[in-house]
């Protein structure tokens, strides 16, 4: 995750949410522990399906969507975030190194278990995305999984990405004070360096 303020009233925060292609670590599930692999497109699908996806902080305060201050895309590595923050707290909060990674909600359209060696992997083929979330919590794993239904009743999965965080606080005013040479200094100097002197 890069967070970049730009004063005390917006931040610019991105990263990827999520790795394609990849094994989460193991999570757990009340059909027992698995891994989780998001097939590469799982996301351009999801992207151009919906209508609008969320920005949230903690899967619950809404900061706003693709349609304003959210940019999602997939590339090879993964589903890639964009957001433009305008809240006063979070921006503290990225400013005292608070926020920890980002994490996103979705609820299967098409999914494939498969057993290998006794464990068992979840591949995600076609997916809802509903939102991403920037986080102030650490998952207790680089991937964690959580799930609820929503109010008609559709399980809502929420997976969250540990990640190295970069900070670069660009509200800091730098004062560049004109510097005044010494002329007669300075050519004595050049003159050393020359062998004149």
């Amino acid at each position: 995750m890069k967070v970049e303020i730009r004063g005390a009233t917006e931040a610019v925060i991105e990263g990827y949410v999520n790795a394609v292609g990849r094994e989460s670590r193991m999570l757990p599930s009340h059909k027992g522990p698995f891994f989780e692999i998001v097939k590469p497109g799982t996301f351009t699908k999801a992207l151009s399906r919906a209508k609008s996806v969320e920005l949230r902080f903690n899967h619950s305060k809404v900061l706003g969507s693709t349609d304003d201050e959210l940019r999602l895309y997939e590339d090879n590595i993964g589903l890639y975030a964009k957001a433009t923050v305008r809240d006063a707290d979070i921006i503290q909060k990225a400013k005292d190194g608070k926020l920890k990674g980002w994490s996103f909600g979705f609820s299967t359209i098409k999914d494939e278990w498969r057993d290998i060696d006794g464990i068992q992997r979840r591949y995600l083929e076609d997916i809802s995305l509903s939102e991403v979330s920037i986080l102030d919590k650490m998952p207790a794993y680089i991937a964690t999984s959580i799930e609820a239904r929503d109010s008609e009743n559709i399980i809502i999965e929420l997976r969250c990405l540990d990640d190295e965080i970069e900070v670069t606080d660009n509200s800091v005013e730098v004062r560049n004070e004109p510097v005044v040479l010494d002329q007669y200094k300075y050519q004595i100097e050049i003159l050393k360096l020359k062998g004149g002197m």
